[in-house]
């Protein structure tokens, strides 16, 4: 019994240990690389020059054969893990199944190598065979580092891994890996174009990738911090749901690991960028790619051991008529009902007037019905999930118990489908039809409504609003980056006005239906802290949204039209709060509520007018 034991506790330890080999062996790969040794043996493989152990090596030489050393001990070490595993095992055994499939991961990762050398794709060679063959190598990489972690977490736990059915949850794990490989296979792309296209300064590096004469591979690099940046954005989304919809004390570490090593990972890539990529920078970026991938797939193995949880029934007991309700085949308006399209058209219509305004005109039929479509979708997207997490509330509220994810017209399972297809749709449509960064800001708008608001503030502060209504204050840089590809001050400007102006707005609605939100026990401001509180504070930003809608004034980005809009506007805007302040009843409440969001429509709007106007006005003086 004790030999047994013991037996099964040294194969964890090499379990793990053949993990952290193979770990440093990846790493040693991207140090021939960084060092331009990959042809250090020549054109032969599996011999080195023509020799087994080569004879007064040349550094290059001892480089490139330290590399094959290691890989050749990690090809054994993996055949004698796949071994044991079924002689301790069997072969039924998912320890087994994951140590016979990481061999099979290290053989081909020796083929990829091997193709590299054999057909010369290594050193300072340049080519598009080259190019396709890096990212492969690495997400072949990081299959065999995932079958590792499998194989070594079961032999840990004693747990038997299967991906059982995940519901929706599965396609949230699907695109997790997906773009976690999209990314590794853009940052392999980079790599590649720093090592063969070294510059000599950040100014020089810039003017490279922008440069449309430049080689392919530099043209592409600055795709990689994009990349990174929207899938840093979709693992903390996903790292928010699995534990939410997963819940376990493992899944809620692992998660806080995850993001944790995935944040050291973006500020050691941006320490890369500014240092021009130095070696050793290369291979700390290298293994802290690993070993996020690793977190990644040890948070996917938690939350599939956990089951599905039956998020149906969870915290949630249904109204009445809601057992009818849901033997009803939802319609195509309970769909489009969970978008919550009167909440979306005016931050739609921010969206859309800040391309205008970035454009000084329109900005072209196509990218603007594209930007409507895409922001929609992402919008839209965000509120389905924000329905599924949020039953529980509102099936207490009477303004939010008819909703379709209340009465179970569409289930929680195919409420979350819908939002993922419309949250991927939304993000190729704003890639492809404008840039990254307008889908990346998009993505983020969603990442900030759903994870900072939603699963984090709402039912626990009452600041929920005034830093999770960021999240609203999104849309106009949206709009901006699909028409310039950039952010200036104008339109972080547009940002800060929505920002300030959310809790005016939301505060005042907050007051019309606070016994609901006291019965749903959420923490808004009118219920925490009273209503002479709330509209002091209804002030206080009514001012500051005031102050920060004249800075386009101050600083002559436009004219007399926005002047005359934004000074009636403001007025108004102040006085009904005043109003508020003074008597703090529902009519003024409603009043204030009201007026708020035609504020906003026609602040928008001036300043569209006014931004146009200015331009053709300029066109027209330069034309004679």
């Amino acid at each position: 019994m004790k030999s047994s034991l013991l037996t099964k506790l040294n194969f964890q330890k090499f379990a793990w240990g053949v993990l952290g080999f193979m770990v440093l062996v990846i790493v040693w790969g991207a140090f021939v690389r960084a060092t331009h040794s990959g042809a250090g043996c020549g054109s032969h493989w599996p011999l080195c020059n023509g020799e087994v152990i080569p004879f007064a090596p040349r550094i290059e030489t001892l480089i490139e054969f330290v590399h094959r050393a290691s890989s050749g001990l990690a090809f054994i070490l993996a055949l004698a893990l796949a071994v044991w595993a079924y002689r301790r095992y069997g072969a039924g055994h998912s320890v087994f199944r994951f140590a016979l499939l990481s061999f099979f991961f290290t053989l081909s990762e020796a083929l990829l190598g091997a193709g590299l050398v054999l057909f010369e794709l290594v050193a300072s060679d340049r080519s598009g065979a080259r190019a396709v063959m890096m990212p492969l190598h690495l997400i072949n990489t990081f299959l065999l580092l995932g079958s590792l972690t499998i194989t070594a977490w079961s032999a840990s736990t004693g747990r038997a891994f299967r991906f059982r059915s995940q519901g929706a949850v599965g396609w949230a794990i699907g695109v997790a890996i997906a773009s976690t490989a999209l990314l590794a296979a853009t940052g392999a792309i980079a790599a590649l174009g720093d090592t063969l296209f070294p510059a000599t300064s950040l100014q020089d590096g810039v003017l490279q990738d922008l440069s449309p004469t430049a080689h392919f591979l530099v043209r592409l690099r600055p795709l990689h911090p994009l990349v990174a940046g929207s899938v840093g954005l979709y693992l903390l989304l996903f790292a928010g749901l699995l534990v939410h919809f997963r819940p376990s004390p493992q899944v809620r570490r692992m998660a806080r690991v995850m993001i944790g090593l995935f944040g050291l990972q973006m500020l050691v890539g941006l320490v890369n960028l500014v240092l021009l990529a130095p070696v050793a920078m290369q291979l700390i970026h290298l293994f802290l790619a690993d070993v996020v991938w690793v977190a990644l797939v040890l948070i996917i193995i938690e939350a599939c051991s956990v089951g599905v949880e039956h998020i149906e029934n969870r915290n949630y007991t249904p109204a009445a008529g809601a057992l009818e309700a849901s033997a009803v085949e939802p319609t195509w308006r309970a769909y489009i009902a969970l978008t919550k399209p009167r909440v979306i058209s005016l931050l739609l219509f921010t969206t859309l007037t800040a391309m205008v305004i970035a454009a000084g005109g329109w900005p072209g039929t196509l990218l603007f019905l594209a930007v409507a479509i895409g922001g929609y979708m992402s919008a839209g997207s965000a509120n389905a999930i924000n329905m599924v997490i949020d039953r529980d509330i509102d099936i207490r509220m009477e303004r939010t118990a008819k909703r379709p994810t209340v009465t179970r017209q569409i289930s929680s399972r195919n409420a979350l489908l819908f939002a993922y297809t419309l949250a991927g749709l939304s993000f190729l449509i704003l890639w492809l039809a404008a840039n990254m960064l307008t889908a990346m800001l998009a993505l983020a708008g969603l990442v900030c409504y759903v994870i900072v608001y939603t699963l984090y503030l709402k039912r626990r502060s009452w600041n929920n609003i005034v830093i999770g209504g960021a999240a609203g204050a999104f849309p106009p840089l949206v709009g901006w980056a699909a028409v310039t590809g950039d952010l200036n001050w104008f339109a972080w400007c547009l940002f800060w006005i929505i920002f300030l102006w959310t809790p005016v707005h939301f505060w005042a609605l907050a007051l019309l239906i606070k016994d609901d939100y006291a019965k749903a026990g959420v923490p808004m401001l009118p219920v925490v802290h009273g209503e002479r509180v709330t509209v002091i504070q209804i002030v206080l930003y009514a001012v500051l949204t005031a102050a920060i809608s004249a800075m386009p004034l101050v600083l002559g980005e436009v004219g007399r039209i926005y002047l005359v809009a934004a000074f009636a506007l403001n007025a108004v805007l102040l006085l009904r709060s005043m109003q508020l302040f003074q008597t703090p009843d529902r009519p003024h409440a409603s009043s204030l509520f009201k007026f708020s969001m035609t504020y906003l429509f026609l602040l928008f709007l001036a300043m569209a007018i006014d931004r146009s106007y200015v331009s053709a006005a300029t066109a027209a003086v330069l034309g004679q």
